[in-house]
Parts: structure tokens; C-alpha cells; sequence
């Protein structure tokens, strides 16, 4: 079984930082990509950024030149470096990965969600 656990969120004034990380623990084997999705009240998951193995980025026109991903293979945790926040950004921030367990079983899994507020 493979766990996935964010922490990092809060309550943080427009303008300010924040930083999230997500700890990937359990049966694994390897991890291919890694990624934050967000979701707004009333709103669906929305894509925020994702990274490769070998740290290929993509992020969302939202996001992009505020929010910087990136993760750490030997610990297994992901990251996202949020600065210059909107109160637009509010959310749950999930994280997400694609793993390799070590019974060679592929599968994807999302953590608990943490959420970000960003006041005006």
C-alpha cells in the first residue's frame, strides 16, 4: 500500500508564501510523476503543476511564474513553492503520484488534500 500525506497549508495574506510538501511512504518500488491538483468551493480539480522522474515541469497558466514544483527522489516527497498568492488560489491543494510498487503493481494515488486560504 502506498501513502500519500500533504502538510504545509494555512491561512496566508495576498502577496505572502507558501509551502507545500507531500511525503510519499509505503510499498514503493519507484515513482514516475508526481503533481499538485486544487480545488476551489463549487469549482472541480483543476490541474496546478506536475513533475517528471527526471524533473520535467508543466504547470498551469494560472500558476505560472508564482507557484515552483519540485521533489526530492531519494525522500520520496514532492514540493510546490507558491508565492505571490491570490486569494484566487484558495483551495485544497491534493497531491498526486504515479507508483511503481515493489510487487511491480502500477497505480495511481492521491493524498488527503490540504487546504490554502488566501485573504484580500
Amino acid at each position: 500500500q502506498v501513502q500519500l500525506v500533504e502538510s504545509g497549508g494555512g491561512l496566508v495574506q495576498a502577496g505572502g508564501s507558501q509551502r507545500l510538501s507531500c511525503a510519499a511512504s509505503g510499498s514503493i518500488f519507484s515513482i514516475n510523476i508526481m503533481g499538485w491538483y486544487r480545488q476551489a468551493p463549487g469549482k472541480s480539480r483543476e490541474l496546478v503543476s506536475t513533475i517528471t522522474s527526471a524533473s520535467n515541469t508543466h504547470y498551469a497558466d494560472s500558476v505560472k511564474g508564482r507557484f515552483t514544483i519540485s521533489r526530492d527522489n531519494a525522500k520520496n516527497t514532492l514540493y510546490l513553492q507558491m508565492d505571490s498568492l491570490k486569494p484566487e488560489d484558495t483551495a485544497v491543494y491534493y497531491c498526486y503520484a504515479q507508483v511503481t510498487t515493489q510487487q511491480l503493481s502500477a497505480g495511481s494515488y492521491w493524498g488527503q488534500g490540504t487546504q490554502v486560504t488566501v485573504s484580500s
